[in-house]
């Protein structure tokens, strides 16, 4: 019998319009988009201009602090528009599809006849590298460095996710390419994590190359953060690595076929999807693409659209692109309507992660919620509810504070090189003091990353 790894703390969130295990090819797009904010940390410098031909893999723009981190095009066609914002910043690029599918030839090979160096040329080169990020900071792997591990988790615990074990039944032998060449990137061990109650692909189980363990528990059992601090806990100095499914199989068809082929299968879900599927589509499709006649349509009721899921996603136009490392699209409400006395009016439709409504006599019905967040920001106090759904030995308001205060000393004591955005947003979902916890994570590892650089 396997060790289980029990996450007690934590909170799933009844969220309707879960996505059924149905695959549609996406109707053709004729535009894709690549943002730089999706590459935290990385400041972009352009290797093309409006109206170069560009294939699958050419590269777009390169990383100023070090050229060999490159991001490349997911389709052939011509690089359309440089969509810039406030100060010049690169806000996305554009490329305008071709119809056709055209790769930049890297040349096939297997992972284990190829040394450490050879690997590392190859992910670089073909613009897969940023695929690979680094804990502590949540960016892209620095490629000088040698990890102590690499982290891949087998499973997703947040709202409406994407079953990782239906898409990597179209995808094993990639996958496991994927895992072959990632391991030869550390003298430690490639830990895949899976869901001991859910996980049943063998892809998963049986994975060669790796050490399997098993979570049991609510959500962000599910996060690599979570896993990691349960593993082996980051000590300062100490770097990991990780990678999600979905990427690890676009690097194993890198190795498999010699191109950058970064189709993928997209969870389009919410409340206001129609019907709740999967899509084969391209990373970058516009999302329009996505949702077309598949929405709910009421012009009297407002709509988000999300690219990835409704506590760490971004928001995004329909006109907008899906994000680079994202396989799921979310779409709700938006939380623009005024309601009378609040919280004070009993609802057995409205959804709380305490007893405030009567809703919670109803354990298994799912809800439609939307973005209201009910209220603006309030004094900062202890409450003990953050502790409650953060299954990691952190104290989450100390943190912050030690963060708001520029603490330096203080942040490294409290454990701030084990943590990243994501694992503070269910302190975010269920703050009754409205604070915006992921965004001063951010800032507080970006002071710290500026701090030691």
């Amino acid at each position: 019998m396997p060790k289980i790894i029990k996450i007690k703390k934590g909170l799933n969130i009844p969220l309707a319009g879960s996505a059924s295990p149905v695959v549609e090819s996406t109707p053709f797009s004729d535009f894709y988009g690549v943002r730089p904010s999706d590459f935290h940390g990385l400041e972009p410098k352009m290797l093309v201009k409006e109206g170069d031909e560009v294939k699958a893999g050419t590269p777009l723009f390169y990383n100023k602090h070090d050229d060999r981190v490159v991001v490349t095009s997911p389709v052939s066609g011509t690089f359309f528009e440089l969509v810039r914002g406030e100060r010049r910043r690169i806000m996305e690029l554009v490329i305008k599809s071709n119809g056709k599918k055209e790769f930049e030839d890297f040349g096939n090979a297997n992972p284990k006849d190829l040394s450490k160096e050879q690997i590392t040329n190859l992910l670089l080169k073909s613009g897969t590298w940023p695929f690979i990020r680094q804990r502590p900071f949540s960016v892209v792997a620095n490629p000088n460095d040698t990890p102590k591990a690499i982290f891949v988790s087998a499973f997703n615990s947040s709202p409406l996710a994407a079953d990782l074990d239906y898409i990597v039944s179209f995808d094993e032998q990639n996958f496991q390419t994927g895992l072959d060449a990632i391991g030869r990137l550390t003298n430690g061990k490639v830990h895949l994590s899976v869901d001991a109650q859910n996980t049943k692909s063998q892809s998963f189980l049986g994975a060669k190359g790796v050490e399997i363990h098993f979570f049991d528990g609510p959500h962000p059992a599910g996060n690599i953060g979570t896993q990691i601090h349960h593993i082996m806990p980051l000590n300062k100095g100490e770097k990991v690595w990780y990678v999600s499914v979905q990427d690890l199989i676009v690097i194993g068809r890198l190795f498999n076929k010699g191109i950058y082929d970064a189709t993928r299968l997209v969870a389009v879900a919410g409340p206001e999807i129609i019907k709740p599927k999967y899509y084969k589509t391209i990373s970058g499709t516009r999302v329009a693409a996505l949702l077309d006649g598949n929405v709910k349509i009421d012009p009297s009721v407002p709509l988000r659209c999300i690219s990835g899921d409704v506590l760490t996603g971004t928001k995004v136009a329909t006109t907008g692109f899906l994000g680079f490392y994202d396989n799921l699209v979310t779409v709700i409400k938006e939380g623009t309507n005024h309601e009378f006395l609040g919280w004070l009016m009993p609802n057995f439709n409205r959804y709380s992660s305490s007893r405030t409504f009567p809703s919670f006599l109803m354990p298994g019905k799912k809800y439609n919620l939307d973005t209201n967040i009910r209220s603006g920001e309030r004094p900062f106090v202890m409450t003990g509810v953050y502790e409650k759904v953060l299954p990691m030995d952190i104290l989450p308001v100390q943190l912050i504070k030690a963060i708001m205060t520029n603490d330096v000393e203080k942040m490294e004591l409290l454990g701030i090189y084990e943590v990243a955005p994501e694992d503070f947003a269910l302190c975010e979902f269920v703050c009754p003091s409205k604070i915006e916890f992921q965004t001063i994570v951010r800032d507080g590892l970006d002071v710290i990353r500026k701090e030691f650089a």
